[in-house]
């Protein structure tokens, strides 16, 4: 079968000693060509092309299986289906209250030691999506992965932004070198401050991992729709600079347990000459599910504080032994009485519940029953206070790793927290998980993550994963499943060893956020950590002003002003950026960006016609004069700027800031400086 369409040039060569050409094919505006061959040894390879320039050199396909022993790398083609989409849809919340869904898609039928297999790949004009489809055949139907042996080869010894491949955490510090430098192992062990860590091997990195070439193009590798699959980490082989998927193994040592049909998360390449339109790009999105739910009006982006932050810095504690218990009636009564007078939706309480005590390292089964508050935390009586200053308070579940502990609990946790009108859940999973042998990002726990966005959904809850597996566009498909941590977050501020250096936040768009929201906690206002522990010598490496800023630049429907109310009140100034700052927009203009250097981004807020702008820095200061032409013309906008003060430095006075009003307009260009570690938050509001 063979559907030819204008944009695709198919082309069978039936001999040929070399690389046998199968199809060749464009995007839709032909900006990226993809090309498929046959290698000699019966192996089956792709190669991408960016405006000429070769992105992805020749990679083969295939996999291993343990379960029928196979080797799927050898592929006759039966078979050619092309087609065309462009379509437009509507995000539930988003950055964007529309997203253009086009591309042309290639299906190579093929069959590999009797085996059917489709090879699906679609071509965007910011990139490529490649997936495997084993369609439902008479003589294979159950099967157990041992490897996935997608490749991705390199043009170039590009420049990469990566940590350390693990099966368990993905809270490394972003190191920064060309791809013949890579070593995991050595990067890893500067490590100290990650609760449990299994590293894969020195040539292996997470995804997603950023690239940028010497020949002018910038390069993203994840995935998208990881749905009972594990997750997909990078082995590199340095010699031929070429990637091989590497996929996180079970307790047994297998990769996945599958049953025809089934399709694999898609491999995502996105690519362009500009990091800002990296940062732009919705392929990862658009190759995920719509909503599996149809009502959605339940589903509300939301600001909070919480009694959190009070811990990390020795002021409180989680468990209630010890006379420091944080999560005590009259203390979070102070959280609500601030945040409702403040305008915030929400009170996230850490410590609230009995077990804490006996929680982490002992690789114990039943730790929490996430429904028996300690003595100290009256629920019903804070719930109800909450609510008559129209706010909720917002539950955590810390499951300490026991994950077995935690599914057959859930169903009444959920209904625990229906029943007191609370109806968003941070869940944890810190620890070595249960079952003993799993991975925090194998098969079974990727399969638990959905499961929990699904069981919450049957309640109405929204959820915001911890400890969890990268995010891979999921959010349009569970969009109740509406923010993750899974990165160094800015908890990691208090962490002794390495803390968090300035440049982190100006890599995490190009790699963490590439998959979905993050909870990364922003808003901390008082930077040297010794304010209730003068032993403490851990500082916050970033101005008060970046701290602002982050709420643009790192996105979330779920916003944390993550410090103590104590720290607002002295800068209540300040804080009104928080007060204002939008969580849902219709619209967002990557301003300017660059990996490891700087960050400008404007989103407009939903339904309003206010814009806000974040710009953020590395260690080093820089000046900033931004174009405003994405204005409204013929309106005057007045713009209140929160910028880093002529003497803030992230190391020697971070606290230091101006805050000053301009009028401006579309003709406008806004100037600024960025002082090192430093940032600015403008508000542009239309008159």
């Amino acid at each position: 079968m063979l559907k030819q369409l204008f944009c695709l040039l198919l082309v069978f060569i039936t001999f040929s000693s070399s690389a046998q050409q199968v199809a060749t094919f464009y995007s839709p505006n032909k900006t990226i060509q993809l090309s498929t061959s046959k290698i000699p040894d019966g192996s089956l390879a792709y190669q991408v092309y960016l405006k000429g320039k070769e992105v992805i050199s020749s990679s083969t396909v295939g996999f291993l299986l343990k379960k029928p022993a196979l080797e799927l790398k050898k592929f006759t083609v039966t078979g050619i289906d092309s087609s065309t989409v462009a379509t437009t849809w509507k995000p539930i919340w988003g950055e964007v209250k529309e997203i253009s869904n086009q591309y042309n898609e290639l299906v190579l039928h093929t069959s590999s030691n009797g085996v059917l297999i489709d090879l699906i790949f679609r071509a965007f004009d910011d990139g490529v999506g490649v997936r495997y489809h084993f369609p439902v055949q008479a003589n294979f139907q159950h099967f157990v992965v041992d490897q996935e042996l997608t490749q991705f080869n390199m043009s170039g010894d590009h420049t990469a932004f990566w940590i350390p491949g693990d099966y368990e955490t993905n809270e490394y510090t972003y190191n920064k070198s060309k791809l013949s430098e890579i070593d995991a192992t050595a990067a890893a062990a500067k490590e100290k401050d990650i609760a449990v860590t299994a590293l894969m091997g020195k040539n292996v990195v997470q995804t997603p991992l950023m690239m940028k070439s010497a020949n002018g193009f910038y390069l993203n590798i994840h995935e998208a729709a990881l749905v009972n699959y594990p997750a997909m980490h990078l082995r590199l082989d340095q010699a031929t600079q070429t990637f091989q998927s590497a996929l996180v193994p079970d307790a047994v040592g297998n990769k996945a347990y599958l049953q025809t049909p089934f399709s694999t998360p898609w491999r995502t390449m996105v690519m362009s000459e500009k990091a800002e339109k990296i940062l732009e790009s919705k392929l990862i999105l658009n190759l995920n599910e719509p909503a599996k739910f149809g009502d959605s009006t339940w589903i509300k982006p939301q600001k909070f504080m919480g009694m959190w932050w009070e811990m990390h810095i020795g002021k409180a504690n989680w468990p209630l032994a010890g006379g420091k218990h944080g999560a005590n009636t009259a203390n979070v009564k102070r959280y609500i009485d601030f945040a409702a007078l403040h305008g915030f939706d929400g009170v996230l309480v850490e410590g609230w519940n009995q077990g804490w005590e006996d929680w982490f390292g002992n690789w114990k089964e039943e730790v929490f029953d996430f429904v028996s508050p300690y003595p100290d935390y009256a629920i019903d009586s804070l719930t109800q206070y909450a609510q008559a200053k129209g706010l909720r308070l917002i539950m955590h579940h810390e499951t300490s790793g026991s994950v077995t502990n935690y599914e057959r609990r859930m169903d009444t946790a959920y209904q625990y927290m229906v029943s007191k009108g609370i109806n968003t859940v941070k869940t944890g999973y810190v620890g070595k998980i249960i079952p003993r042998g799993e991975h925090h990002d194998s098969q079974w726990m990727v399969n638990h993550y959905n499961r929990v966005a699904e069981k919450a959904a049957q309640y109405k809850l929204m959820v915001d994963s911890h400890e969890s597996v990268h995010p891979t566009g999921l959010h349009r498909t569970y969009p109740n499943w509406m923010a993750a941590e899974a990165a160094r977050g800015s908890e990691f501020n208090n962490a002794p060893t390495l803390g968090i250096v300035p440049e982190h936040t100006t890599i995490l768009p190009f790699t963490r956020l590439m998959g979905g929201p993050m909870d990364y906690t922003p808003g901390l206002f008082h930077m040297s950590l010794n304010q209730f522990d003068s032993t403490r010598t851990q500082k916050v490496r970033s101005t008060l002003a970046k701290q602002l800023a982050l709420y643009i630049t790192i996105y979330s429907p779920l916003q944390m002003a993550a410090d103590l109310p104590e720290n607002y009140e002295g800068h209540l100034d300040a804080f009104q950026f928080i007060k204002d700052v939008a969580v849902d927009w219709d619209d967002t203009k990557v301003l300017s960006a660059e990996p490891g250097e700087y960050v400008t981004i404007a989103r407009k807020a939903k339904n309003k016609d206010t814009w806000f702008i974040g710009s953020i820095t590395d260690e080093n200061a820089r000046n900033v004069s931004l174009s405003l032409d994405f204005l409204d013309p013929g309106t005057a906008y007045e713009a209140m700027l929160y910028r880093d003060a002529d003497d803030a430095d992230f190391e020697k006075n971070p606290e230091a800031y101006v805050i000053e009003k301009k009028l401006v307009s579309k003709s406008s260009n806004l100037t600024y400086r960025l002082q090192r570690g430093g940032g600015c938050a403008v508000v542009l509001r239309k008159l």
